[in-house]
């Protein structure tokens, strides 16, 4: 059967939307949770959940996006298995996807990392003003 959310590092780090969550901790472990919804509440009480909010549809989003970006690394660099998620896994979910694969040496450009973003969760529309925050951050 097809899962709902996608790896992005094999057996490491998970891609996908909030509706995604339950369905990963039946067949994953999984030591944190980044929530990337600002519009996000408290009410998914999963204690591997870390806020870390990007506003969608909004300009400038640069130091939280870089924030996400840092947090992922770190945590993957103490080899801790990662899933990161917005609402739907399309537009902060791809960029921090997209950024992720640059990161860890697994895409050079933002142009490559899309490309690979996407092949691996087709769902990913990174919206123009997050793609312009990428191309700032890694210039």
């Amino acid at each position: 059967m097809e899962k709902s959310y996608q790896q992005l590092v094999k057996n490491r780090i998970f891609i996908g939307g909030a509706d995604d969550i339950n369905e990963l901790l039946n067949n994953e472990k999984i030591d944190v949770i980044y929530d990337l919804r600002a519009e996000a509440d408290s009410g998914q009480h999963v204690k591997q959940r870390v806020h870390l909010p990007i506003v969608d549809d909004s300009e400038k989003q640069d130091d939280s996006v870089k924030r996400a970006l840092d947090e992922v690394e770190k945590a993957y660099n103490e080899n801790k298995n990662i899933y990161f998620h917005c609402s739907g896994g399309k537009n902060r979910t791809g960029t921090v996807a997209i950024g992720t694969l640059i990161n860890l040496g697994l895409a050079d450009i933002v142009d490559e990392a899309e490309r690979k973003a996407k092949s691996i969760r087709p769902a990913i529309q990174v919206k123009p003003e997050m793609k312009d925050t990428l191309n700032r951050l890694y210039k």
